[in-house]
């Protein structure tokens, strides 16, 4: 069998490129049909808003490269338009290729988690459509088994790489659980829209929203199913808060460090987290001298991805080396079903020899009883099998050994010579 992969990347492309070859879910089927239509054995389409990707694998005797670029015109593709922009990776290179991915190793986030469930998604739409059963799906299924190793061995998905989610893990550290803690957004700044959202999966699940423009509030409120407060009435209420999110365009500090002492004596100082996403600053940093508050704005925020980036790329090199050890074992067993062809032909070969010469031993027996003869062909039947085992048990052998080894081709062809054989 032959594996072609070729797409485009945000790597390679930007986005109104990556807009005119992407496959949307409505006509995947038809794209996975068409594949297979024009000579893949196997078809499967990833197609998501940072990478478009067509994975196909043929027999022997099909090259794949005329299988996509027939596709691409079938599917009325300009091909002049990708030009410099297409990568195109065969055999081992396709395999390294989707085990990087899954592992999210070639995202633009490092790490991410997102992409390994789009890979899952699209190897289920072609297993719908009957499009994955050999090969490729096992390569697919062994990328999908790094990436698991990947996440359980390094800490690569561990760490927060966005402003707002790195709020969410600042908050976790401070509380532990964030299940139950009241959550107020001041303001209606995309970022701490984005914080509060994480906030809400993470199991914040009070959350109050005040803006200048109370109509504004309610329609924040219902993204998180939340209340909006008035925002001449939210001082009075924040002794009751455990997180504030400040992000209103507010040319001065709404929270000082005064009024911050009387909440904080109010909550007997229980602790407080405030996320100052807002430029220019919501809130006096002083108020960070205040037992029992914690404040974070924007650069403490960007110092904490910053740092998590570092170390994602530390994890990264680990990640790399489990993903080659993954394909190099892949690579091995392909080369050992490679040699099974040859395997089961030397075999079949042998064992044609061995009953031809057992059948030609028995007509040369002559007067024996039903039993005799009987127990004469399990005697030649039995040896002979032995003896085909024992020869056979070397060459076997070093195919399969061979078939491991990156240098094994000229040995396995050597064996092929000497038996004659075709496969």
């Amino acid at each position: 069998m032959k594996l072609l992969l070729t797409g485009l990347s945000h790597k390679t492309a930007p986005v109104h490129l990556r807009e005119k070859l992407a496959i949307s879910e409505t006509l995947l089927p038809r794209a996975l049909q068409e594949l297979q239509k024009l000579g893949a054995a196997e078809a499967v389409v990833l197609s998501t808003c940072n990478r478009v990707e067509f994975a196909v694998s043929t027999s022997d005797e099909v090259d794949p490269g005329p299988v996509l670029d027939r596709f691409l015109v079938e599917w009325q593709i300009p091909r002049t338009a990708f030009e410099g922009h297409l990568y195109r990776f065969e055999s081992r290179e396709a395999i390294q290729h989707i085990f990087r991915v899954a592992a999210s190793l070639d995202s633009m986030v490092v790490g991410e988690p997102q992409i390994l469930g789009q890979m899952k998604a699209a190897y289920a739409a072609a297993k719908t459509e009957g499009s994955v059963g050999g090969m490729l799906e096992t390569v697919l299924t062994r990328a999908f088994g790094a990436a698991k190793r990947v996440r359980t061995e390094t800490g690569i998905g561990h760490m927060a790489v966005s402003v707002s989610y790195a709020a969410v893990e600042l908050a976790r550290r401070i509380f532990g659980s964030l299940n139950g803690q009241k959550v107020l957004i001041i303001g209606s700044g995309k970022m701490g829209e984005l914080a509060a959202k994480h906030l809400r999966r993470s199991g914040a699940n009070k959350i109050f929203v005040t803006n200048r423009t109370y109509a504004r509030a309610e329609e924040m409120a219902r993204l998180f199913d939340g209340k909006a407060i008035d925002y001449a009435a939210f001082p009075a209420m924040l002794h009751e808060i455990d997180i504030v999110i400040a992000s209103s365009g507010a040319p001065h500090f709404i929270l000082t460090r005064e009024a911050m002492q009387k909440v904080i004596a109010q909550r007997r100082n229980k602790p407080m987290f405030l996320i100052d996403i807002a430029v220019p600053r919501n809130i006096d940093p002083a108020v960070n001298e205040i037992d029992g508050v914690f404040l974070y704005d924007v650069d403490d925020l960007a110092g904490v991805v910053n740092a998590n980036l570092k170390e994602r790329e530390k994890q990264a090199e680990q990640a790399e080396a489990i993903v080659a050890e993954e394909v190099e074992l892949m690579m091995a067993r392909l080369r050992i079903e490679g040699v099974t062809p040859t395997i089961v032909s030397l075999q079949a070969q042998l064992e044609e020899i061995r009953a031809g010469e057992v059948a030609r031993a028995l007509r040369r027996v002559q007067g024996l009883t039903p039993e005799q003869a009987q127990q004469i062909e399990t005697l030649l039947q039995n040896t002979t099998r032995s003896i085909v085992n024992k020869i056979a048990h070397g060459p076997i052998s070093e195919l399969r050994r061979n078939a491991t080894e990156p240098e094994g081709d000229h040995a396995i062809e050597v064996i092929r010579k000497v038996f004659h054989l075709h496969q």
